[in-house]
């Protein structure tokens, strides 16, 4: 066989084998120098990312001022309020109605003026920040103001509670303390009726809020307010949307602590409320008037038999009523004004006990009154009403008040103002009062109605006016609602709560009463929830229909038992607590501090004291903590003020400020009480 001879290599490739090898060798290299771009473009896109996070801060300053300042937070479009020099936190803001994630604008519109800065989100709202004078020297403050651009913009400011504790604001059906337990949703920031809407807001209220961090917040009043509260998470500030643009405004405000930051908001009273007695509420026959005076007698003669003789009958408005109907005839018109500071005694009950009546500023439509002043067609109303569309006469306004279809007085009349306070003064002499009460002071009727409220009574403006019509009866006058009115000299009367151990019941009472000493209300009066010993310290009020069905009285407790405590108390009331309510009041006229205190009050920068809502201090010398658990004889007693010393009453046991006593032992009959 023949065989072919191997080829032995030249070192030259065909023309055929080149040629189709290049292009297997290009098509590779044209691919890898492709994805060569894209990674480069990739890696500087990335790299430029990168600087920008490297050299831009997810916060810059947008006003700086010497204390502190306000930076905008990128990540979660807020404001942060900082207090310098150490950069602590203050407050965080979140912001609603705007573009929160747009990078925070990167030229001031108000760079000329050092004290503001200026930004608008096109089509959205403008915000203005400035510095504020500020009410002390060691606080610093700065305004906060929002306008939209557009009608349907709803401004909407959300305050974190995440490290703060806050205080204030509107008080709630179960009242917390702090707030960041409470939870409400948005609504009108308006005093109501927990009555007639439980899940609303109450009868105090302030457009004040405080944090436990120093600062303090504080809503123009001429702001159409809502306000909601979520659990643990923030509560916000909003502004509703409409045809107008309405600016959302509000002022921060600086201080070193919590205590410093509420000693510097106080106003002070220009007088104080006289002295209070144990007010027994009462509860009997109301067919006629000589029935009403039958019970109240024969109450009397029972106090008296287990010698509580003392303090005021309380009449509520129904009682007060069939007995008004009873006395000559009251005239229809005001007569000239004149300032009272009480009535006298009511000549037909016995002893030292003195009577309270009860008014309110509505009337049946039923009612003589009401169908006279129909009759009248007078021009001016004395009841609040809605214009007329064709011309004729106004028409009112009607409402429900308890069960009732009922016109409210117009406070915005000269003429209904004096007609109605003159009728009090003759009512209260007529029957020898010592106390007038006046419910029904809370709410806007226009809200409740749907219609749009005129100028003069938006928001809590008709509470405010009739408050201080209310004021010239004098100093013995109670009023159930408060608004804007914390420096006049009335005391106000403390929604009812149930009688059991829940927020809403007996664990209520102390965070009601540090939220009302908050709000400037320090002279009220609480109502007859069952518990005597709140009472005590408080006002001595009670209710003798409680002793049937209050949770104190039970087999381990029996309705002698009761009145043997309540005897120890009011006498304790009389000798120890009503020399500190004087004391405290003249301080509170000089210097504007509560009478009843938290008890971050004594340690403002103590987490442990932000919480504490069964606790109270009376002034800085007396600590009261009370059991607020069903069958509880012992509890955990904080003693606030690192340095100072606390005394029992009940044993005289000294203990060190700062500290935590455990399972601290804690009957009826022996509330613990210390003295600093």
């Amino acid at each position: 066989d023949r065989t072919m001879p191997l080829a032995r290599p030249t070192g030259q490739i065909p023309d055929a084998a080149w040629t189709s090898g290049f292009r297997e060798m290009t098509e590779p290299w044209k691919g890898a120098v492709g994805c060569l771009g894209v990674a480069v473009f990739f890696a500087m896109t990335i790299g430029i990312i990168s600087w920008q996070a490297l050299e831009q801060s997810p916060e810059e300053w947008v006003l700086r001022g010497r204390a502190g300042g306000l930076l905008w937070e990128r990540r979660r479009g807020a404001l942060v309020l900082r207090a310098l020099p150490a950069g602590r936190t203050v407050a965080v803001i979140a912001v609603g109605g705007v573009p929160a994630t747009e990078p925070p604008p990167p030229r001031d519109r108000c760079w000329h003026d050092g004290g503001q800065f200026c930004y608008a989100w096109e089509e959205a709202a403008e915000l203005r920040l400035s510095l504020e004078p500020p009410p002390a020297p060691a606080t610093e403050c700065y305004g906060v103001r929002w306008t939209p651009l557009r009608p349907d913009v709803m401004l909407k400011d959300c305050f974190s509670m995440a490290n703060v504790s806050w205080y204030g604001g509107a008080s709630i059906r179960a009242q917390r303390w702090p707030l960041n337990g409470a939870e409400s949703r948005t609504q009108p920031f308006v005093s109501g009726d927990f009555g007639k809407n439980p899940a609303g807001y109450g009868p105090v209220l302030e457009r004040y809020f405080l944090g436990s961090t120093g600062v303090t917040v504080t809503v123009a009043p001429d702001v159409p307010l809502f306000l909601s509260l979520e659990s643990n998470r923030h509560f916000c500030l909003e502004t509703p949307a409409g045809r107008a643009a309405v600016p959302l405004r509000y002022l921060l405000c600086v201080s070193a602590d919590v205590a410093a930051a509420q000693r510097h908001v106080q106003t002070p009273l220009r007088l104080f409320p006289p002295r209070r007695s144990p007010i027994w509420r009462y509860y009997g026959p109301v067919g006629s008037a000589a029935k009403i005076k039958r019970g109240l007698r024969a109450l009397a003669k029972r106090l008296k038999r287990h010698r509580l003789q003392e303090g005021v009958l309380a009449l509520g408005e129904r009682c007060t009523a069939v007995l008004a109907a009873a006395v000559r005839p009251i005239p229809s018109r005001p007569r000239r004004k004149r300032r009272d500071s009480g009535g006298a005694r009511a000549p037909w009950l016995p002893g030292p006990l003195q009577l309270s009546v009860t008014l309110s500023p509505y009337t049946s439509i039923a009612s003589p009154l009401f169908l006279r002043s129909l009759r009248d067609a007078e021009a001016a109303t004395p009841w609040l009403s809605l214009p007329p569309r064709f011309g004729g006469c106004p028409i009112p306004l009607l409402s429900t008040w308890k069960g009732r279809l009922c016109a409210r007085l117009n406070v915005t009349s000269e003429a209904a103002l004096g007609w109605y306070l003159a009728r009090a003064r003759r009512l209260r002499q007529a029957l020898g009062a010592a106390y007038v009460v006046f419910e029904g002071a809370e709410g806007n009727v226009f809200l409740e109605r749907g219609v749009p409220p005129p100028a003069e009574l938006v928001g809590d403006r008709y509470t405010g006016a009739l408050a201080a019509a209310l004021a010239t009866l004098g100093n013995a006058t109670v009023i159930s609602a408060g608004a804007r009115s914390s420096h006049l000299p009335l005391f106000v009367q403390m929604s009812p709560l149930r009688s059991d151990w829940s927020h809403a019941g007996l664990k209520g009472v102390i965070p009601s009463v540090l939220h009302y000493s908050l709000l400037g209300y320090n002279f009220f009066i609480p109502d007859a929830v069952g518990n005597i010993f709140f009472s005590f310290f408080f006002s001595a009020c009670f209710a003798v229909k409680w002793m049937k069905d209050s949770p104190w009285v039970s087999s381990s407790c029996p309705i002698l038992q009761v009145l043997n405590l309540t005897r120890q108390c009011i006498q304790r009331h009389r000798d120890f607590v009503v020399p500190l309510l004087i004391k405290y009041s003249q301080e509170w006229l000089s210097l504007g501090y509560p009478i009843f205190r938290p008890v971050w009050w004594l340690s403002p920068t103590d987490p442990t004291a932000f919480t504490i809502e069964d606790e109270f201090l009376i002034g800085d010398e007396v600590l009261v903590a009370p059991v607020t658990e069903k069958g509880q004889t012992w509890r955990d007693i904080y003693l606030p003020g690192e340095g100072h010393l606390w005394m029992d009453t009940n044993t005289a046991r000294v203990f060190d400020g700062g500290t935590v006593l455990r399972n601290y032992s804690a009957s009826l009959a022996e509330v613990p009480v210390f003295v600093k």
